[in-house]
C-alpha cells in the first residue's frame, strides 16, 4: 500500500505490535509516545494517516485530534480503552474519521485503515497514477510525461511513485527513500540529491519536482503548462 501512518500512544508494547504489523502489510511505521510528540512529528513530516489514543497523559487524545483538524487535512483513526459511547461520539464530533475500542484485532485495524485511506486518497491502490503532466503505470513500471516515454532506474521509479501519490506534500529528504519502499537502501542526503536531479533532467522539466530548502521535495499538482509556483 506504500502509506506512512503515525501511531500516537503512550503503550510502548502496542506500538511494537502495531508497527511490526502494520510494515509486514506493506505501510511505512512511525510513532510517538505522547500528544506532544504526535504533534510535532506532523509540524515536520508528511503522514497519510493517524493512530491516536484517547487516554494519554497530559495533551489527551481529543485535543490532539482538534488540534490536527484546526492545522493538517490527515484522517485520524482513534483508538482506546474506554466503552463509553460519549467518548466515540465526542470523538467523531470534533473530526476522527473512525474510532476502534480496545482490545482490538489487528486484521480490523487494517481493514478500518485502508477503507479510511481508500475514501481519503482513492488511488492508494491504484495501479495507475496520474499527476499533471505525469502518467505512472505501476505493475509495468512504465512512465510518461506529456506523452513521451520516460526511461528511469528502479530506484528513480520509486522515488517518483512515492512523491506522486503524495503529490502536494513535502516529503523530508531523510524519509524519501523509506517512502519510496526502499528503506533497506542506505544512501546520503547527497545521493538522494543526484537522483532528484536526475528525474528533473529525465521529465524534462525542472519545476515539476520542487526543493523546499531544510526539509525536503515535494511533487507540484499542478501540470507542467498550468502554474506552478517556484
Amino acid at each position: 500500500m506504500g502509506a506512512r501512518v503515525l501511531i500516537v500512544d503512550d503503550d510502548l508494547r502496542l506500538h511494537e505490535l502495531l508497527s511490526s504489523y502494520l510494515a509486514q502489510n506493506g505501510f511505512e511505521v512511525d510513532r510517538a509516545l505522547d500528544g506532544v510528540s504526535g504533534l510535532g512529528k506532523l509540524e515536520v513530516g508528511s503522514y497519510d494517516a493517524v493512530l491516536l489514543d484517547v487516554m494519554m497523559p497530559g495533551l489527551d487524545g481529543l485535543e490532539v485530534c482538534r488540534r490536527i483538524r484546526k492545522r493538517w487535512d490527515v484522517p485520524v483513526l482513534m483508538l482506546t480503552a474506554r466503552g463509553d459511547e460519549t467518548d466515540r461520539i465526542v470523538g467523531l464530533e470534533i473530526g476522527a474519521d473512525d474510532y476502534l475500542p480496545k482490545p482490538f484485532n489487528p486484521r480490523e485495524l487494517l481493514a478500518r485503515l485502508k477503507a479510511i485511506l481508500r475514501r481519503v486518497r482513492p488511488d492508494v491502490d491504484a495501479d495507475r497514477v496520474a499527476v499533471g503532466p505525469l502518467a505512472i503505470e505501476v505493475t509495468t513500471r512504465r512512465v510518461t510525461c506529456g506523452g513521451a516515454e520516460v526511461e528511469l532506474t528502479g530506484i528513480e521509479f520509486d522515488i517518483l511513485v512515492a512523491l506522486a501519490r503524495r503529490a502536494g506534500q513535502v516529503i523530508p529528504r531523510d524519509r524519501l527513500l523509506a517512502a519510496a519502499g526502499r528503506g533497506d537502501v542506505v544512501v546520503s542526503e547527497r545521493t538522494i540529491d543526484v537522483h532528484i536531479s536526475h528525474l528533473r533532467q529525465k521529465l524534462g522539466d525542472g519545476r515539476l519536482i520542487k526543493t523546499v530548502r531544510g526539509v525536503g521535495y515535494v511533487l507540484a499538482k499542478e501540470s507542467a503548462s498550468g502554474p506552478i509556483s517556484e
